[in-house]
């Protein structure tokens, strides 16, 4: 399975060649249960698309397409560089990336997304972008959790979003995840229009 095809569409929405190939190289790496996964084992989290076989798939899809929506909007998109809005959408396509761990667990890091952070710095040596790009597509998936910074013992793990990309990307995830929100899917896990 060519992994990247699976994100046609949303790499379409990416201008920048270097960071649209380098989206391509960490798709490719993703661990192959990505696609088959649901974005949340319980469903208490997650609206009911993104529940069962390639559910975490769709979620990713439907975080990227609100980005990508949100960033159309003059109002919201004039407030960061064309490279800035690439490197959220690279980072909100890669944000749950290692989700399960890797090798996969049974249930959710809590840690996930420093985990996929420190995939993206392990590869770093197959990427093009520059050290400052790298680092702030990692600063934006290691805070997309937003409050949720303690882990199920109540001790402090992750980073809050401080920035405007990294509260940016927050934003989407979290209303990719909201129930009252529902995006149609195709047979192909292609959003519906």
């Amino acid at each position: 399975m060519n992994k990247a095809d699976q994100f046609k569409t949303e790499l379409g929405y990416i201008k920048n060649e270097i960071v649209e190939e380098d989206c391509r190289t960490m798709i490719e790496l993703l661990p192959d249960y990505f696609f088959e996964v649901a974005a949340s084992s319980t469903g208490k989290y997650h609206p009911s698309y993104s529940l069962g076989k390639g559910g975490l798939l769709r979620h990713t899809k439907a975080a990227v397409r609100i980005a990508y929506e949100l960033l159309q909007d003059s109002s919201i998109g004039n407030k960061y560089t064309d490279i800035e809005k690439d490197i959220m959408l690279m980072g909100i396509l890669l944000h749950d990336g290692v989700k399960h761990g890797i090798p996969k667990e049974e249930y959710t890091r809590f840690d996930h997304p420093i985990l996929m952070a420190n995939y993206i710095m392990e590869h770093k040596g197959d990427l093009l972008m520059s050290d400052d790009e790298i680092e702030l597509l990692c600063s934006v998936i290691k805070t997309h959790m937003g409050p949720w910074i303690t882990d199920y013992s109540g001790k402090e793990v992750l980073e809050v979003p401080k920035t405007k990309y990294q509260n940016f990307v927050h934003m989407c995830d979290y209303l990719a995840s909201r129930k009252f929100l529902l995006v149609s899917f195709d047979d192909n896990n292609e959003i519906s229009n």
